[in-house]
């Protein structure tokens, strides 16, 4: 019989850990040691109980969020990181965690909508359970990105890259922009699985730590080199090609995906627009959506890139589209904007 999850809930409002700890220990597979007050007290149990996943609340009192995993970053296996965070108060702060070390993210409601905690069970204990197998590795987001070299490429190009990414997605996404110039000659599309809320946050962000403009989707944007566009959280992003270019459509449908934005649907719709000029990349994450998405690429003779397991938070995504025989090439994180680069050529 497996193992149960051990668990330390760290939130310095008593209601919400009453809530959350009594939410997770309802859960099959989960076993709640303790809970935490702040950071410094989080530190404290971290130490004592040696907890497989951590909740954790951002705004805390003495040692917030953020200095938390700074802290958790210089041990040799840190607990896994589920942060709990609210959108309207500190997006910023949750896309900070995110790519600091944080393997899931789950949205908390304001204190003004508390008894709305029990909702977002179901989805809580479904991040620790995958934070739970997530590979982790301690200092990543501290070294120095490496830049890819681009050889120049005849203008005007046609290519048109699409990225789909679930778990450990923002850190991933950081790092492979970061590593791109400025004057990358093919636009670049972005799904990521995340809650509603930070995308505008996270593409703020990358805009930062990239060469790249980097923007979240809106309806009628322009994708063009040089730019990437992050799809917005809790829409679909597809995209039409008018004019020679690509621009961004937002939709809720199909209503049915299990995931909005869906990489399947961003990587169809380049499909349709672009046949064999569209290169598909699927970075790490949990389930399956891409997959299909992947196989359309490959059907119509474009390029499909995976993440290789080592780098991989959650070898979920990448190894299904490896094992369906549908990935041209796989590269670490570290390598795979060289191989963008090679791929666009």
């Amino acid at each position: 019989m497996q193992s149960p999850v051990r668990v330390l809930v760290v939130d310095d409002s008593a209601f919400a850990r009453k809530v959350l700890r009594q939410v997770l220990s309802a859960a099959r597979g989960v076993q709640v040691l303790d809970t935490a007050r702040d950071g410094l007290d989080a530190l404290e149990k971290i130490s004592e109980l040696r907890p497989d996943v951590i909740t954790l609340d951002l705004m805390m009192p003495h040692l917030d969020g953020l200095g938390v995993l700074k802290a958790l970053a210089t041990l040799p296996s840190p607990p896994r990181v589920v942060v709990v965070s609210t959108a309207e108060e500190d997006s910023e702060l949750a896309v900070c965690a995110l790519q600091a070390g944080a393997v899931e993210l789950v949205h908390k409601p304001t204190a003004l909508a508390t008894e709305r905690l029990y909702e977002m069970g179901e989805e809580l204990v479904a991040k620790v359970l995958t934070a739970a197998s997530a590979h982790v590795r301690p200092g990543v987001a501290e070294q120095p990105v490496v830049k890819a070299r681009v050889q120049p490429v005849p203008r005007p190009t046609n290519k048109l890259v699409v990225v789909g990414t679930s778990t450990g997605g923002p850190a991933a996404l950081g790092r492979l922009l970061a590593a791109l110039p400025g004057d990358f000659p093919v636009p670049l599309a972005l799904a990521l699985h995340i809650p509603a809320g930070y995308t505008d946050a996270l593409a703020r962000r990358l805009d930062k730590q990239s060469a790249l403009e980097v923007l979240e989707a809106a309806e009628g944007v322009e994708l063009k080199p040089g730019r990437a566009v992050l799809a917005q959280a809790g829409m679909h992003l597809s995209l039409t090609r008018r004019d020679g270019s690509a621009w961004a459509k937002l939709s809720r449908e199909p209503a049915g995906t299990p995931h909005h934005p869906s990489v399947d649907v961003l990587f169809q719709s380049a499909v349709a627009g672009w046949g064999q000029d569209v290169v598909g990349v699927v970075l790490t994450g949990m389930g399956d959506d891409g997959l299909a998405g992947a196989r359309a690429i490959h059907a119509a003779g474009g390029r499909v890139l995976t993440e290789s397991p080592e780098s991989c938070v959650v070898y979920g995504m990448p190894r299904v589209v490896v094992e369906a025989g549908l990935s041209h090439a796989s590269a670490p994180l570290e390598s795979m904007a060289a191989l963008l680069a090679r791929s666009v050529r």
